[in-house]
């Protein structure tokens, strides 16, 4: 069976993105896996059903390899900068089994739940430093905006924090993220570029740094270098950079949309909001929700078919790319009942958007933990929050696979 009987949708543009939510349910009523554009003029298969993505993240010959898509990629004028000190380099996200094994091995033997749960009274008193400051602009007059003022700032500051970043380059660590996010055209933009030369440039002296010192420190980084030490260089240094610039851009640009969303969602939904005020226990399964309706990852990285796949009733020809939308899936209507409505009460709490299989994301303990303190936060100390505006007016993301809000005008 073909995916192409209709005209092929172009995702990832403004005015897709724009109503993202709407288009997918379109989308799958022609089917659960379509052949869609990208700007960049890749063509490629989209998973929008639930059961499906699970299959699809698991599939053993649906790979990371991008020199299985090269014709398709080169076809598309698609340029890569991941090599090493320039993008995100060689690292677990990107690799396939048997490397992937080896490299998420020290990062988590280093990523314990016990040194993210060391974190909680930091982020704690993180989300209420920014807090404080938002009740000050407010009391002076000055405009609102919880992307900038909250939900933007606090996950690099954590990040930082648990990479050993000191604080006085964590202002440049965001400038530079949002740099190197920005856009999702097929040839990264001088902006691009520079933010990521950045970020490598930096944490390449970080690494050197921690790695000359007698004492490293007890930070992420440093226990990675220890734990890269103890397995005689299981890492190369190129994986090594590699791997933190992943931890560093990975884990901060999801969580800010993460708590984007879920601060956008709560003022377009007060009675949810008034709930979550009144049962603070209800926290920890609402961060589920949020993930579900609001995916942070509209897309998941490319994959391509190491041969000819069937998926769906769908045949994936050699060679072909293919992505899972994390945004429709969670409003899969097969996943749970009125997928399209946000209630914090939902008891399920399934979604994928953490992803599914060996690529399960391995931050997901520190998102969860970050979510629960700044959303409980927000609502226990700015109960008098409200959106200026309307929620269908504002302006998301722009290309690429992200999904969340630009901005969040609020008053008190």
């Amino acid at each position: 069976m073909a995916a192409t009987e209709f005209e092929m949708p172009l995702v990832n543009d403004p005015s897709f993105k724009a109503d993202a939510h709407a288009r997918y349910i379109g989308l799958r009523t022609r089917g659960p896996v379509q052949v869609v554009a990208q700007p960049s003029g890749l063509d490629l298969y989209l998973v929008l059903d639930h059961e499906l993505a699970r299959v699809a993240l698991t599939h053993p010959d649906l790979v990371k390899d991008p020199a299985v898509g090269r014709a398709g990629l080169d076809a598309a004028g698609i340029v890569s900068y991941q090599g090493s000190g320039q993008g995100l380099g060689a690292n677990m996200l990107m690799a396939d089994p048997p490397d992937h094994a080896r490299l998420r091995g020290p990062v988590a033997r280093a990523f314990t739940p016990r040194r993210v749960e060391s974190l909680r009274p930091r982020v704690q008193e993180l989300a209420d430093a920014l807090v404080d400051a938002i009740e000050a602009k407010a009391a002076a007059g000055e405009p609102i905006d919880l992307v900038e003022d909250f939900t933007g700032p606090l996950p690099i500051m954590v990040i930082c924090e648990l990479l050993g970043v000191p604080d006085e380059a964590r202002e440049h660590f965001r400038a530079w993220t949002l740099a190197a996010v920005s856009g999702g055209s097929s040839t990264p933009s001088v902006a691009q570029q520079d933010g990521m030369l950045a970020i490598n440039r930096y944490l390449a002296e970080l690494i050197a740094t921690k790695q000359a010192a007698p004492d490293p420190g007890d930070d992420l980084l440093a226990a990675l270098i220890r734990v890269n030490a103890e397995d005689e260089g299981a890492l190369t240094a190129e994986e090594l950079l590699g791997t933190a610039v992943m931890l560093l851009v990975a884990g901060h640009e999801t969580t800010v949309n993460l708590l984007g969303n879920a601060a956008a969602a709560l003022l377009d939904h007060p009675e949810q909001a008034a709930l979550l005020r009144e049962k603070p226990e209800l926290l920890p399964g609402a961060i589920e929700e949020f993930l579900r309706f609001d995916a942070p990852v509209d897309q998941t990285p490319l994959r391509f078919a190491a041969c000819d796949v069937e998926l769906g009733g769908v045949l994936i020809p050699k060679g072909s790319a293919l992505s899972v939308s994390l945004a429709a899936v969670g409003r899969d209507p097969s996943l749970t009942p009125n997928p399209a409505e946000l209630d914090v009460t939902r008891p399920d709490g399934r979604h994928l958007s953490f992803g599914h299989g060996i690529h399960y994301c391995v931050g997901a303990p520190l998102a969860r933990l970050e979510g629960v303190i700044a959303v409980g936060t927000m609502l226990r100390r700015l109960p008098s929050l409200r959106l200026v505006g309307r929620y269908a007016d504002l302006n998301w993301t722009v290309g690429g696979i992200m999904h969340g809000p630009q901005a969040i005008p609020a008053t008190l």
